[in-house]
């Protein structure tokens, strides 16, 4: 049932809560029309050095996908990859063994769909996809997201492989959570882009950190936390110690700045800073990217050894991103 014909349905109370929901992650519908002045040139941006990923998004732009597509496609190349444990299926589990993932996805209207602590199922994205565009909601979590996933098509999984499996099993025997810069907290794909109609979208998704309590969630699947997208700004995403983000809400926060005139990389950068400033000892890794809708890009991170990888007409490039501590 699609959302139009969902709400026709459901009475008025309801719809009255259903609305109210729906408004607070959505503004009046926008249209952007492209720039006569400059042209549009279509590109992808993503946390960390995924090129599979990029690639993905940006063949499905040039095969005539949108921004939404491009992003959605991209992430899942991730979430299906068993070699990536901190997304999808060979995901790192929580300490009780379970592998849960989070995601999060919004287009160029300020629609945006989520789901948290999903089961099962490798790729919460585009479950995250159709709580946006098939219900009145924004987000679904734990057995009621297992749930609405089986009844739209998805397979039951088991999502823990082998070798996390052995992994975790090692680390029961000391049970220290002390996450390793870089490695554990490399626990985000988010990505941007922007399509040939000058359009943005973006998507996130995670399995979390490793051995972390049950039904522990990050900024990863919160709207303006790991992703937020404004069509007439820019758009921003997270990786790292999700709750860090979850303070500042940083990804909105970055927007906020862009609109106020700083650019991708600068808008970063002071992203970072206000988690610095509450943080002095700095001892876990944030790492932020952002587009306008110009086409510029930036990055910024808090420890060294955070990239992110972008698709352009100009080329399919890794970049390091640049660290408060050098």
């Amino acid at each position: 049932m699609q959302r139009r014909k969902f709400l026709e349905v459901t009475s008025l109370s309801t719809a009255g809560l259903a609305t109210s929901t729906v408004i607070a992650c959505k503004d009046s519908k926008r249209t952007s029309e492209p720039s006569e002045e400059k042209e549009i040139k279509p590109i992808v941006i993503a946390t960390w050095d995924v090129p599979n990923a990029t690639a993905k998004a940006w063949s499905v732009m040039q095969n005539g996908g949108n921004s939404l597509d491009a992003v959605e496609q991209g992430v899942m190349i991730e979430e299906a990859d068993v070699n990536n444990q901190s997304v999808g299926k060979g995901g790192r589990p929580d300490r009780d063994g379970q592998v849960s993932c989070d995601a999060c996805i919004m287009d160029k209207e300020g629609n945006c769909g989520s789901v948290v602590y999903l089961q099962n199922v490798v790729h919460a994205i585009s479950v995250a996809r159709k709580v946006m565009e098939n219900t009145p909601h924004v987000m679904l979590a734990g057995d009621g997201a297992e749930q609405f996933a089986y009844e739209n098509g998805f397979q039951k999984e088991d999502l823990l492989t082998a070798k996390s499996k052995k992994e975790w099993e090692t680390w029961l025997e000391t049970k220290e959570y002390k996450p390793v810069i870089n490695i554990e907290n490399h626990d985000t794909i988010g990505m941007l882009a922007i399509d040939a109609n000058g359009d943005l979208s973006g998507a996130c998704t995670t399995s979390g950190m490793a051995y972390k309590l049950k039904g522990r969630i990050g900024d990863s699947p919160i709207i303006g936390a790991g992703l937020f997208i404004d069509n007439e700004v820019g758009g921003a995403t997270a990786t790292g110690v999700g709750e860090e983000v979850v303070k500042t809400v940083g990804s909105f926060l970055i927007v906020e700045l862009m609109r106020q005139g700083l650019s991708p990389q600068e808008a970063c950068e002071e992203g970072v800073r206000r988690i610095v400033a509450k943080n002095p000892t700095l001892d876990f890794q944030v790492g932020f990217i952002a587009i306008n809708k110009q086409g510029q890009t930036g990055g910024f991170c808090i420890q060294p050894g955070f990239s992110y990888r972008v698709y352009s007409p100009d080329g399919h490039k890794n970049h390091p991103a640049a660290s408060h501590i050098s």
